[in-house]
């Protein structure tokens, strides 16, 4: 008796088993049937075990955008600044980042999208859903992409009138070549003639080497031209390299001449006062000299403080983002002193503009003013941003 019990429990474990197998959610009742999915738009309001699953629809602010076991999730909150799709009960809210960007829900703003390294293909494009992903390439597949934005593709395979030289690669398809091609062999002549002087002694001395190759003239003449394609290509580089060498050496000097031509007003300014005070015989406080003198960019200062970054002609920002992406403390040191946490700098400097990506943010930002810009400029010992940034634009006013 005991043992036909221990069988009927051991055939209902096995039934149990089975239709959890088969269940869908993966999950079953305290008394053996397959809890239910809560559809989408829907979350879970009594978890599945003595009972089965209850739902109860997602309230406003909260989605669930597939069937699941879990309670329906908060909507993402898109930047002030950014397009929004508003969010619904079976779709999280979609925040129309740039191409080339998504949103980087942890710090609520667009960061520039990721690209895939050498050996990797693209599974998901970056996008609403969020960053690129990668995966390495795995056996069969490979990659020969060097930007970074495509997905892996099969290997070749070699038919039967050719031979495989190489296998393929994470990172570059498979070499064939056809089993008739002869490099090495001489083409044979229809007729038969009698050898000269000189091929009698070419054979001889290939006789003396055996296995040693033998080249004919079309081939020598093909090796010339191959050496003389490496030295022009060289050449060229070379050369590019000497005019972008000039190029930096020429902005450099530019540089630096508008920093000595700034320095050179503010020591002119102070040697007109101290001019004006001797021929006078009066003694002047230099500050109240100062107040009076017209000078170039005190007027325009006090009305550009208050004036916002966002508004400033578009060829202007242009010109500031290029200054700061050259040489000497460039965009990184400026968003140090605007307020930048490093990782955030980090995230910008991933993309192609980060000058352009770091003042574009920053002018979203509340009393983003080309006064603050400038003092952070001239933290940061950029003069020549500066005068670049007082610098009028004819026929354009900043609003």
């Amino acid at each position: 008796m005991l043992g036909s019990m221990e069988m009927l429990y051991l055939c209902q474990e096995r039934t149990t088993v089975a239709l959890g197998d088969a269940c869908a959610s993966g999950e079953l009742t305290d008394s053996g049937q397959c809890c239910s999915l809560c559809p989408a738009g829907y979350g879970v309001s009594v978890k599945c075990g003595k009972e089965d699953t209850k739902c109860q629809p997602c309230p406003e602010g909260t989605f669930s955008s597939s069937d699941n076991l879990e309670p329906c999730l908060p909507c993402t909150k898109c930047p002030s600044s950014i397009p929004t799709v508003v969010c619904s009960a079976t779709q999280d809210t979609q925040c129309d980042c740039d191409s080339g960007y998504f949103l980087l829900r942890s710090y609520g703003l667009c960061a520039p999208c990721s690209k895939c390294s050498r050996g990797e293909g693209v599974v998901r494009e970056c996008g609403p859903q969020g960053d690129t992903e990668c995966k390495t390439c795995g056996p069969g597949t490979f990659i020969e992409d060097s930007t970074g934005t495509k997905p892996c593709q099969n290997c070749t395979t070699c038919s039967e009138n050719e031979v495989q030289i190489r296998a393929c690669l994470p990172v570059s398809d498979t070499l064939c070549m056809d089993r008739k091609l002869h490099i090495l062999s001489r083409p044979e002549s229809d007729a038969p003639r009698r050898p000269s002087l000189n091929e009698v002694i070419d054979e001889e001395d290939v006789s003396q080497a055996p296995g040693s190759p033998k080249f004919t003239p079309q081939e020598e003449s093909n090796s010339s031209y191959n050496i003389l394609v490496y030295v022009s290509v060289l050449a060229a580089v070379v050369l590019g390299l000497l005019v972008y060498v000039a190029y930096k050496c020429w902005r450099t000097c530019k540089q630096k001449k508008a920093l000595t031509k700034a320095r050179a007003a503010e020591m002119g300014t102070s040697t007109e006062a101290e001019k004006l005070q001797s021929d006078s015989g009066v003694f002047l406080d230099s500050h109240s000299i100062m107040d009076n003198l017209p000078s170039k960019g005190t007027k325009r200062d006090s009305k550009l403080d208050n004036r916002l970054y966002v508004n400033l002609p578009p060829h202007r920002q242009e010109e500031l983002e290029s200054l700061l992406q050259e040489g000497g403390p460039g965009w990184r040191e400026l968003g140090v002193a605007l307020g930048y946490e490093s990782d955030q700098l980090e995230l910008f400097g991933r993309g192609e503009a980060p000058a352009h990506t770091l003042l574009s943010n920053w002018s979203q930002k509340e009393g983003s003013t080309l006064g603050l810009l400038s003092s952070a400029l001239a933290r940061i010992e950029r003069a020549d941003v500066v005068t670049a940034l007082m610098t009028p634009s004819q026929g354009v006013s900043v609003v």
